[in-house]
């Protein structure tokens, strides 16, 4: 058993057994390899008494939630693993893991870990558990045959060991002795009939009377003590967990909605849990960027980092900003995050250069901050390629298309909004330009085809960085390996 590292610290959710939930806390301190007080595990013990009774789908539920909640309250306070001594809600530790923010140790590795260790020739398990977690076959799922058979107590007209711990005279009621205690020798001397090497409690009220129980012919194991002395050894890497993207949105509101659907068009996936984590602030009051970069409207900066940092608290992996013009404030803040801001004029300026190996100019449209800032300009620069924009006209026409009264903006996608945007397009091309960045996410709500032909019947090919933007995050997200929620890979020393 190895020392605990200083810094690690525990959360034990109480409350969903509070006896046996403060015995598997006083046997986590028992278990803990400490001289002096110091050397003790950083323990919270929080527990808020379960109000739903049985064994319901309500009860199931809030037991659920009840669960859940307390564990991002640890998380926010700052703790790093979840103590979970409850069999019950081990039925459903695979739900808990796809979408906790810490690990939870999980009490049937412990205990299967343990009967390895201890009890190597032991191959008949008998179990005693409740009738909702035997009909669950937790045991039967984690002591995987043929290398261990599972036995039951056998139930005539009443299942012991639910009623020695459920009854209102049972242990849970804090009733140590008497009716329970008969009952559970009777739901034992069963097991040892049937020919059992060891009993394992599926209870964990059943700890609390193991001393009642008396000799029983075979072992029977503390399950809460083997579980605490599992928890104090235990070891992981970081929890793994599912990638997730964090988009900045509104900015604009449309063109958010847009990325959204490239991002779910581009990813491979035959089944709803296929697709990709997406967190998404929706935050449409960050301030003109454009009015801005060319102007005197107010500075987007702290509006667009706060919403990266809200991103960033949600667990995003990486940041996607579905607005060309904000990122001539990437720079900004990127230094002050902790996770990447994927820099969509950069993959696109990178994802031209290798799909057109031998072009050297490209034209742009985008809005006039767009680019007064230079962004573009410095990431075609980059990759060896010459940016090539409207005329001052020209530019004014874009910007109608946009902006106008009745631009993309405003919601319109046909008519006058179209047409200022091919004039630019035929004048774009009688320059020599043959592929242009479509550099304003509404754009592509206005031109959503791949290529169009000019007045004077030139093809020219369209770029959709929101489009690129998508490719690249799906294979980021792809690249990143999938957590199992099996805790298959927890290891003991």
């Amino acid at each position: 058993m190895t020392t605990p590292h200083p810094r690690r610290s525990l959360g034990v959710i109480g409350g969903l057994g509070a006896l046996a939930s403060a015995d598997v806390f006083f046997k986590l301190i028992q278990s803990t390899p400490a001289s002096t007080d110091a050397e003790h595990l950083d323990i919270v013990f929080e527990q808020h008494p379960f109000s739903q009774a049985g064994q319901t789908t309500a009860a199931t539920t809030e037991r659920k939630l009840y669960i859940f909640d307390l564990i991002r309250d640890f998380q926010r306070r700052g703790i790093g693993e979840v103590v979970l001594p409850c069999f019950l809600s081990h039925t459903f530790i695979d739900e808990l893991t796809a979408n906790s923010p810490l690990p939870i140790i999980d009490m049937m590795a412990g205990l299967r870990s343990h009967v390895r260790r201890k009890f190597p020739a032991a191959r008949r398990i008998g179990v005693l558990a409740s009738d909702t977690t035997r009909n669950k076959r937790l045991f039967e799922r984690h002591f995987n045959a043929p290398e261990f058979d599972i036995v039951h107590p056998r139930v005539d007209d009443i299942d012991r060991v639910t009623e020695a711990v459920y009854a209102p005279d049972g242990i849970k009621s804090g009733n140590l002795r008497g009716r329970p205690i008969t009952l559970l020798r009777e739901a034992c001397a069963d097991l040892v009939d049937q020919c059992v090497d060891l009993i394992l409690p599926g209870l964990t009220e059943i700890a609390l009377v193991l001393n009642e129980l008396g000799p029983l012919g075979v072992p029977i194991v503390d399950s809460n003590l083997a579980y605490a002395q599992y928890v104090v050894s235990w070891q992981h890497d970081a929890p793994g967990k599912l990638f997730k993207v964090g988009v900045v949105g509104g900015v604009g509101p449309a063109a958010t909605v847009d990325f959204m659907q490239k991002i779910v068009r581009n990813t491979p996936a035959t089944r709803d849990q296929d697709h990709i984590k997406l967190l998404v602030e929706q935050n449409p009051q960050i301030p003109d960027r454009t009015e801005n970069l060319i102007g005197e409207g107010p500075d987007p900066t702290i509006s667009l980092y706060a919403t990266c940092r809200k991103l960033e608290a949600g667990d995003a992996d990486i940041i996607a900003i579905p607005c060309n013009t904000a990122h001539a404030y990437v720079e900004r803040v990127q230094p002050y995050l902790g996770i990447p801001i994927v820099n969509m004029l950069t993959v696109t300026a990178e994802q031209i250069r290798s799909t057109f190996p031998d072009l050297r100019k490209v034209g742009l449209l985008a809005t006039s901050g767009t680019v007064a800032s230079g962004v573009y300009r410095k990431a075609l620069e980059a990759a060896g390629l010459e940016q090539v924009v409207p005329s001052t006209e020209r530019q004014a026409g874009v910007m109608n298309a946009i902006y106008g009264p009745q631009g993309v903006k405003a919601g319109f996608t046909t008519g006058a909004c179209v047409d200022d945007l091919m004039v630019a397009v035929d004048e774009l091309a009688a320059s020599g330009v043959e592929v242009v960045i479509l550099g304003c996410t509404e754009l592509p709500l206005l031109l959503p085809q791949a290529t169009v032909n000019t007045s004077e019947g030139r093809a020219v090919t369209l770029i959709d960085p929101t489009d690129v933007l998508a490719r690249h995050c799906v294979a980021r997200a792809l690249a990143h390996p999938v957590p199992s929620h099996s805790n298959a890979s927890l290891q003991t020393t």
